[in-house]
């Protein structure tokens, strides 16, 4: 098969150069207008390769297409990708540049800056000797999570419409806003995407794929206090950001993302603000097991109540709300979804490895809402960073996945 790397690092560029950040604690979709950027080029993209059925809803920041089947018989299969850029991290003013055939040393991403990127700090920099990197300039992330999925995709469908004589079953495509931020698909209209199986693309290292993620949630904790001149405040005063600090001590000093990994759950304090008179702590908690993770989530309610009896009444004031569930429960009622990415990922001579999932995807809500969409990597690390980077081998490998797992498809 040819090489699509040419044309997946001429995408992922002109992709990450659109500031498509998205926002946490925005109630409005999409939390950014800018994301509507990217959506339309996207559209206007898909028309120009022949997609059928495109369409960018204005309300909802949701592109749709259609690669209609050319041949009998087949299973429908559908490709989804998120559009927006963590907040983590600068994302505006993006400045992607490429090191061509990369000799395992230091990489210097910024010389007026001097921002180096090293192999000491970033091992799997090794793995990737020889091969063509999109990095970053050292001072905004890349925005390869997740448009170097949307630029697989996009190949893809190039590829289709260059080859017409190829047979393939329908294949749907969405792409989505705000997945970041916790958006996780949820203005994507079901009875418009034409297929009832989906595969999110998002994450890092290529062959990796996941149909088990975080189970997650998130809290907010709300403290008040009682202000008084601190020159008569001795038996008076109720400081809200030392109750906070009570709050979290409270909380398992190892259980937190730094000391834990494979299926380890933990708590994340997000952002703490507060002064005398109120505090408020937004946090997260995360475990790929149901009953660990509900029990976490009574933790931080049995925390507010002890609280509330040392303090005076409503001191403290939580909020608990589920973001997503394992997608586990789905897949596993369609364990074929998982057999063909694997026979894909394999057959295009990259290793298959399954992780239970550190994190969770839009796949995690859609297969709740009944697509079952298990994942596939996109391929780049260090994402939600300045020292993002892109393997381009590895966007060209997941456009040869994809058109291998269409074929499967096609002959079901």
């Amino acid at each position: 098969m040819t090489s699509f790397n040419n044309a997946v690092k001429e995408r992922l560029i002109r992709y990450a150069k659109i500031d498509t950040q998205s926002r946490n604690g925005v109630a409005c979709t999409p939390t950014t207008e800018k994301q509507y950027d990217l959506a339309r080029l996207l559209r206007d993209e898909m028309i120009s390769l022949g997609v059928s059925d495109v369409w960018l809803d204005e309300d909802h920041c949701v592109v749709y297409g259609v690669l209609p089947s050319n041949t009998e018989g087949g299973m429908p299969i559908g490709y989804i990708a998120h559009m927006d850029t963590s907040p983590d991290a600068p994302g505006n003013n993006v400045n992607p540049q490429v090191i061509e055939n990369y000799d395992g040393g230091p990489i210097l991403l910024n010389r007026e800056k001097n921002i180096w990127m090293r192999p000491e700090d970033f091992p799997n920099l090794k793995m990737y000797i020889g091969e063509d990197l999109i990095c970053t300039d050292g001072t905004t992330l890349l925005g390869g999570d997740d448009k170097a999925s949307i630029a697989s995709i996009m190949t893809m469908a190039e590829y289709y419409s260059a080859h017409p004589e190829v047979p393939h079953a329908t294949i749907a495509l969405a792409f989505t806003p705000d997945e970041e931020v916790g958006g996780l698909a949820k203005d994507l209209d079901l009875d418009r995407f034409a297929a009832k199986n989906a595969y999110t693309l998002d994450g890092d290292h290529l062959g990796y794929y996941e149909y088990e993620t975080f189970n997650a949630s998130w809290a907010e904790i709300r403290i008040k206090g009682l202000s008084v001149h601190p020159g008569t405040a001795k038996g008076i005063m109720v400081n809200s950001i030392d109750v906070a600090n009570e709050f979290l001590s409270a909380l398992p000093a190892y259980e937190k993302p730094q000391y834990t990994d494979g299926r380890e759950g933990f708590f994340y304090v997000i952002s703490i603000n507060g002064t005398c008179e109120e505090t408020v702590i937004q946090m997260i908690a995360r475990d790929h097991d149901a009953v660990q993770f509900e029990n976490r989530n009574h933790y931080l309610q049995i925390i507010a109540d002890e609280l509330n009896r040392k303090y005076p009444e409503e001191t403290v004031s939580i909020k608990i709300t589920d973001q997503y569930r394992s997608m586990r429960e789905v897949i596993d009622t369609v364990p074929f979804m998982v057999g063909h990415l694997k026979q894909a990922i394999s057959d295009c001579g990259v290793e298959p490895v399954s992780i239970a999932f550190r994190g969770g995807t839009d796949g995690s809500a859609l297969s709740q809402r009944g697509l079952p969409c298990p994942n596939l990597s996109a391929g780049y690390e260090n994402a939600h960073g300045r020292f993002e980077y892109v393997p381009v081998h590895n966007m060209s490998k997941n456009v040869e996945i994809l058109i291998r797992l269409n074929e499967i498809y096609r002959d079901k």
